[in-house]
């Protein structure tokens, strides 16, 4: 068995560093509750000894009593449930109930349910591990009673379908807000998500505003949109030949930077702490490169999938930051493109062109080195094997959505996605079944929008049809049977509830809703 190390303390995002080691520099924001750090072993013992079955659940507990009183309260031989229960609290309490869609149809119950899964804005007081919010918000719902990254631009397409332009405005707020104070948007709006981020959809959402509201209104996010940008592109001045990755960038074969996932602290993951510390365990790589790959998997918001395992079959040779995702690549070309956008409309002409260019280039990139013409859609690059992955993934759309294909790329992917990802109930995930959640037979409502949106883009509108009806009808399926949305649906066998990952099946579902809300604004007749 592998000797325990005490957890890191977060890390100050530094300059550019000529290696990619691990950094452990400490991280620290004054009155943040940092659980694994501050409880030390206490943290390990209620963690490893499943004090609750999900490991989120004592993460989102707040201490009642100092945390230097606590801990010289505790010895080993106390009943942990018990010296939880005396010295922690749930705070806050966001558990409202079951919601009543006895009656209802899915169109009454979806832009209604809003109002449940809103927020309002967070107070600084006796907040735990809660990174407050100045302004409301949308929770997915379930175990997730914060506010997350991702999620939350495939909820706003469902927002601005129910004319809550409103809330959009206020979440595209808090975002900017994160990255004024915190140098990018976390995970979510959690202390023990600080040290990594996911995929960047900010640019999408301020464009969506734009759709709304017109260019003008959404200038003033040009600063947070910069700084993003400065995040994910950190590092890149010191990469070389010699020294192929720093944090987020990567400096491929042919010279150029792209971006693969990554965490700056080599560290189980505080809410799936236990799931990580048995995986290192037993890993091949030492604990905290596995860490860090497990962590970068989390900040691909594709927790877990065979795309990020050397061997498919295998969790334990996850390589997720070996991998260079063409999805994550397409997300910043987006950005790119919406700097130059908002730089133009601000009259800032110089700025303009410069990511113009440096979205052309990742473009030529993208089509360059994440394209294989020879099976015919866009792949992952693997650094571990210096080759394109051969895994078909739902990511092959994203290029598609993001207008970077061209045609006749575009008509191969489209082929790919009928032939292969297309089954009984939407797009999956992969077609590895391996018991991890984003992998088969699971279907997620955000690569279904991207497909559907993606081949739209292209002309593919039968396609896009077919997999809409086909996921439309399954969620009407499952609501009528249960009343509930779900996070993920098993599309193979929709009989069959999806499963799958660390935790159980969550309802809500914010990303699930506003997808829902989106498809059929596009298919009303579905």
């Amino acid at each position: 068995m592998k000797t325990r190390v005490l957890p890191f303390l977060f890390v100050v995002f530094l300059s550019c560093l000529p290696s990619t080691e691990n950094q452990k520099a400490p991280f620290k924001q004054n009155g943040i509750y940092q659980p694994a750090e501050e409880l030390g072993d206490l943290f390990h013992n209620i963690q490893m000894e499943q004090v609750f079955e999900d490991g989120k659940t004592f993460v989102d507990y707040t201490p009642k009593y100092d945390i230097g009183s606590i801990i010289n309260s505790y010895n080993e031989k106390v009943d942990l449930k018990s010296f939880v229960k005396e010295n922690f609290r749930r705070f806050p309490d966001l558990d409202l109930g079951e919601v009543n869609t006895e009656g209802k149809t899915l169109e009454e119950h979806l832009p209604a349910h809003w109002g449940y899964l809103t927020r309002n804005p967070d107070t600084t007081s006796n907040s735990g591990t809660l990174l407050p919010l100045p302004k409301s918000y949308v929770v997915p719902g379930g175990r997730f009673r914060e506010i997350y990254y991702w999620d939350s631009y495939f909820t706003m397409l469902g927002l601005a379908e129910s004319g809550r332009v409103d809330l959009i405005k206020d979440m595209i707020d808090n975002f900017a807000y994160l990255i004024d104070t915190y140098g990018h948007i976390p995970n979510g709006n959690r202390s023990y998500y600080l040290s990594r981020s996911q995929p960047p959809y900010f640019s999408s959402m301020v464009m969506l505003l734009a759709e709304l509201e017109g260019l003008s209104s959404v200038v003033k996010y040009l600063p947070q949109l910069k700084k993003e940008y400065n995040f994910w592109m950190k590092g890149q001045s010191g990469l070389s030949d010699g020294n192929q990755t720093i944090r987020r960038t990567v400096k491929m074969s042919n010279g150029s930077i792209l971006n693969r996932y990554w965490d700056d602290v080599a560290e189980p993951r505080p809410e799936s702490y236990r799931e990580d510390f048995e995986l290192a365990e037993h890993a091949d790589e030492p604990d905290s490169i596995t860490y860090q790959h497990l962590k970068a998997g989390a900040e691909s918001g594709w927790d877990y999938s065979s795309r990020w395992f050397e061997d498919y079959q295998n969790m334990k040779t996850i390589k997720t930051t070996q991998i260079v995702p063409v999805d994550l690549n397409s997300l910043l070309y987006h950005l790119e493109t919406s700097i130059a956008r908002l730089s133009e409309a601000d009259n800032a002409t110089t700025e303009a062109e410069t990511f113009n260019e440096l979205a052309e280039l990742r473009k030529n990139n993208i089509n360059q080195l994440l394209w294989n013409d020879e099976i015919g859609y866009y792949t992952d690059y693997n650094l571990y094997g210096n080759a394109q992955s051969e895994y078909l993934t739902a990511a092959i759309a994203s290029p598609l959505y993001f207008n970077i294909a061209d045609q006749a790329k575009a008509d191969k992917v489209a082929i790919m996605i009928k032939e292969k990802l297309l089954l009984d109930g939407g797009l999956v995930t992969t077609l590895n079944d391996t018991g991890q959640q984003w992998d088969y037979p699971n279907g997620w409502a955000p690569l279904q929008w991207i497909a559907i949106k993606g081949l739209l883009n292209y002309g593919h509108r039968d396609l896009a049809k077919e997999i809409a009806s086909r996921w439309i009808k399954l969620n009407r399926k499952v609501f009528a049977e249960t009343g509930k949305m779900m996070e993920k649906y098993n599309v193979a066998d929709i009989n069959l509830e999806a499963g799958g990952g660390e935790y159980a099946l969550q309802d809500g579902f914010g990303w699930t809703n506003g997808v829902a809300l989106k498809i059929l604004a596009e298919f009303p007749e579905l």
